[in-house]
């Protein structure tokens, strides 16, 4: 599916339609948008960002717990949290002789179902979601 863009009325850049200000000058596009435009885009060419996907998600799928992939896609903040969990986990399941295992595979579990999720979306869909919207939970 080709992404839908609308143009700036302020400064005629294209932006997403899912965005609601404009990503160049900050403005507020219009609810009911100008006339959507696809941007054109060559034939084979790359798609800005969609590198990041296959490696972010090996990285969710086998580092998941450590939150390595949330740092792959600049979501730094949401890496710490992940890595403070699985951290904390550790010393709860030390603490409690084992008891507390479990607790690590919290962590773990929200870094495969995201990267399986980076993997089955499309680049463009990949891009928009987690690139273009930063998206930082599933």
């Amino acid at each position: 599916m080709a992404t839908q863009y609308v143009t700036c009325p302020r400064c005629s850049a294209q932006n997403s339609s899912l965005n609601t200000t404009c990503m160049t000058c900050g403005s507020a596009l219009p609810i009911a948008p100008m006339p959507m435009q696809h941007m054109p885009q060559q034939p084979g060419a790359p798609i800005p960002g969609a590198d990041k996907k296959i490696l972010a998600g090996i990285l969710g799928i086998v580092l998941g717990g450590l939150g390595i992939h949330k740092f792959v896609l600049g979501y730094n903040q949401e890496g710490v949290i992940l890595i403070g969990v699985y951290l904390v986990a550790i010393v709860i399941a030390v603490v409690t002789c084992g008891i507390g295992t479990p607790l690590i595979f919290i962590p773990t579990i929200i870094g495969i179902i995201e990267g399986i999720m980076y993997l089955t979306k499309s680049d463009e869909e990949f891009v928009q979601t987690y690139i273009v919207n930063k998206k930082p939970w599933f």
